[in-house]
C-alpha cells in the first residue's frame, strides 16, 4: 500500500519484483518396503547412506531381500532414500530391572524395535550420579553385544517431573532400548556389586529378560498395509518420492501381482515410479529362447495395464550376486535396487530428460545376469515394453531397454519412454510446489502476467540444459495464462488455468547407419 506523506520529505517504498523463483524438485529419491533386521515397522525414515541403513535397520540380512536391494541402490550411485519395515508376529525383547523401596517395583525396558536383534542387549545400572543424595537419580549403561553400540545415559530419574525422567531421555536419545508401562517410584537396584562388565540380565538376579523374534515371512497382506491407517506401501502416502522399489518377501518367491496393482495407485497419486521386477520363473531356464517365451507368455499375468502402467517400468531378466549372507555364493536376485540406483546415477550426471540405459548405464555389483540374450531375442521384447538387461563385450553389463508399461509399439502411448514419463512428472510436481503462492491472489491481468513470468522462467532454465527438443524457446515449451485461458465464468468460479507445454527429448532408440559405395569417376 502507498505510503501516506504526512511531512515534506521523501518516501521510500519497496515494490515487489513479482518473481518467485520456481526450484526443481528431487527425481531419485527412492522408496523401499520390505523385512529388516530392526527399525520401526509400518513407518516411513529417510536415510542417505548404507551405513544409515546398517545403523537403523540392522544392514545386511539372508532373511531381508530389501537390504540387498538398498545395498544396491548405493552401489550404483543411488544418494537419498525412504525405508518402510514390515514385520509379522515379531516380538519385542523385554528387560526387567528390579527397583530399590519396599514394597520392590519393577522397571520394565523394552526393545526400541521388535526382533531377535535385542536379544543380545545387556544393561548395568550404578548411583554414582551428580546427587548422590537424590535417591531418584541412576545412570543407565546400555550394550548392544552384537551391533556393537554403547549408550550412556547418565544422572536419569524415575520422579516423572524431573527433567530427566527415564522414559523421555530414552524415547529421545536411545536406539536401543523404551521404557513400558509405568515407571516405579524407587530406581532400579545398582549393579556395581555384581561380577561381570557390564552382567548380562539373563544371568543376574535382578533383572529378566523376555527374547525377541523376528517373526513369520511376511505377505502381501503385510506389504499392501491399511491406507487408513498408514501402514504397509501407504506409509509412503504423501512423503516425497519419486521411485518405488518392493523387493521380494523371501528369495524363494516373487513379490505379489496384487501388491504390484496397490503400489501402482500409489504411485500415480504420488507422481512416482513403479520399478518392477519380472518373475524368477521366467528367467529359471538354460535355453535363453525358452526364458523369452516365458517373459512374452507372462506379461499379461502381472496385470498392469491401462494408463496407470505409464508410471512403471519392468526389467528383465533377475541378476546374479555373490551373497555375504551365504559365503559369498552366487544367488539369483531381483534388480529393482540396481535399477533405481542408475536412474540416480543418471539423473545427476545427465538430468531426468536423459534415459537411465545404454553404455553409461552399467550394472554394479553383480556377477552376472539370470538370461543372457542376443539381439534377436532382445527384439522380440523390447515391443512389449519388457525392457532387458544384457551384456556386451568390453561395454559389460547394462540396462537395454527404456520404455514405460505403456511403451508397447502396439499401444502407440504418448509416455512410451521412461524418461519422458518422468520429466513430466518432475515438471508437474514442481509447478505443483512452486505455484502454491497464486491461491488466493486476485485473479486478474497482474496475477497472470506474474504466473508467465515465474513458469516461463522455470521452463527456460529447463531448455537451456537441453531437457528439451528445439533451437528456441518458442520451439521448445509454451506457457499461456491469460484470459483465453482463464474465462470470466473461470473466474466467478474462483479458478486461474494455466497452460503449460513442452517437446520433449525421445531416446534415439533404433538409430540407422546407411552406407552407400561411391560410384568412382564413372562419367555420365
Amino acid at each position: 500500500m502507498p505510503v501516506l506523506p504526512t511531512y515534506p520529505g521523501v518516501y521510500i517504498e519497496e515494490l515487489s519484483s513479482g518473481v518467485r523463483t520456481i526450484t526443481g524438485v528431487a527425481t531419485s529419491i527412492t522408496s523401499f518396503i520390505g523385512r529388516a533386521r530392526r527399525g520401526d515397522t509400518d513407518k516411513a525414515t529417510t536415510i542417505t547412506s548404507y551405513a544409515d541403513y546398517q545403523r537403523l535397520f540392522g544392514g545386511s540380512w539372508d532373511k531381508s531381500m530389501m537390504s540387498y536391494a538398498v545395498r544396491d541402490f548405493y552401489m550404483n550411485g543411488g544418494s537419498r532414500a525412504l525405508i518402510v519395515r514390515v514385520a509379522k508376529n515379531a516380538t519385542n525383547a523385554e528387560l526387567d530391572l528390579a527397583t530399590e523401596g519396599s514394597p520392590a517395583g519393577t522397571l520394565t525396558l523394552e526393545a526400541s524395535s521388535p526382533g531377535a536383534w535385542a536379544n543380545s542387549i545387556t544393561a548395568s545400572v550404578n548411583h554414582t550420579t551428580k546427587d548422590t543424595a537424590d535417591t531418584k537419580l541412576f545412570n543407565l549403561i546400555i550394550n548392544d553385544v552384537a551391533g556393537g553400540t554403547i549408550e550412556k545415559h547418565l544422572n536419569v530419574s524415575v520422579d516423572a517431573n524431573s527433567p530427566r525422567f527415564i522414559t523421555r531421555v530414552l524415547l529421545q536419545s536411545s536406539l536401543l532400548l523404551r521404557v513400558k508401562g509405568v515407571v516405579p517410584a524407587g530406581r532400579p537396584v545398582s549393579t556395581e556389586s555384581l561380577t561381570g562388565s557390564p552382567p548380562k540380565l539373563t544371568d543376574v538376579p535382578i533383572a529378566v529378560s523376555t527374547d525377541g523374534d523376528d517373526g513369520d515371512d511376511v505377505t502381501a497382506t503385510e506389504y499392501k498395509g491399511d491406507a487408513l491407517k498408514k501402514t504397509g506401501l501407504w506409509a509412503f502416502d504423501n512423503e516425497d518420492f519419486n521411485l518405488l522399489c518392493i523387493p521380494p518377501p523371501t528369495r524363494d518367491t516373487d513379490t505379489d501381482k496384487t501388491v504390484y496393482s496397490d503400489a501402482l495407485t500409489l504411485c500415480v497419486n504420488n507422481r512416482a515410479m513403479l520399478i518392477v521386477d519380472s518373475p524368477k520363473a521366467w528367467g529359471d531356464t538354460t535355453v535363453p529362447a525358452v526364458a523369452v517365451s516365458n517373459a512374452m507368455d507372462g506379461l499379461d499375468d502381472l496385470g498392469l495395464s491401462g494408463t496407470n502402467a505409464r508410471n512403471a517400468a519392468l526389467f528383465f531378466p533377475q541378476v546374479k550376486q555373490a551373497d555375504p549372507e551365504r559365503d559369498n555364493q552366487i544367488e539369483v536376485m531381483a534388480p529393482c535396487g540396481i535399477i533405481a540406483g542408475i536412474m540416480a546415477r543418471t539423473d545427476s550426471s545427465r538430468g531426468v530428460w536423459k534415459s537411465p540405459a545404454g553404455t553409461d548405464a552399467s550394472l554394479n555389483g553383480i556377477q552376472g545376469l539370470q538370461v543372457v540374450m542376443s539381439d534377436n531375442e532382445n527384439g522380440l521384447l523390447n515391443p512389449l515394453a519388457i525392457n532387458c538387461l544384457r551384456s556386451f563385450p568390453v561395454t559389460g553389463r547394462v540396462v537395454w531397454g527404456t520404455r514405460t508399461m505403456r511403451g508397447a509399439d502396439q499401444q502407440a502411448d504418448e509416455y512410451k519412454y521412461i524418461a519422458v514419463r518422468r520429466t513430466a512428472m518432475f515438471i508437474e510436481e514442481s509447478l505443483y510446489r512452486g505455484t502454491q503462492w497464486v491461491v488466493f491472489e486476485p485473479n486478474d491481468e497482474p496475477l497472470w502476467a506474474q504466473i508467465r513470468l515465474n513458469v516461463g522462467a522455470f521452463m527456460h532454465n529447463l531448455f537451456r540444459q537441453g531437457a528439451f527438443q528445439g533451437k528456441t524457446p518458442k520451439e521448445a515449451y509454451l506457457v499461456k495464462c491469460d484470459k483465453e485461458t482463464t474465462t470470466q465464468n473461470d473466474i466467478n468460479s474462483g479458478i486461474v488455468n494455466i497452460l503449460v507445454g513442452f517437446a520433449p527429448l525421445k531416446p534415439a532408440e533404433f538409430v540407422m547407419i546407411k552406407i552407400q559405395q561411391l560410384a568412382g569417376q564413372i562419367e555420365s
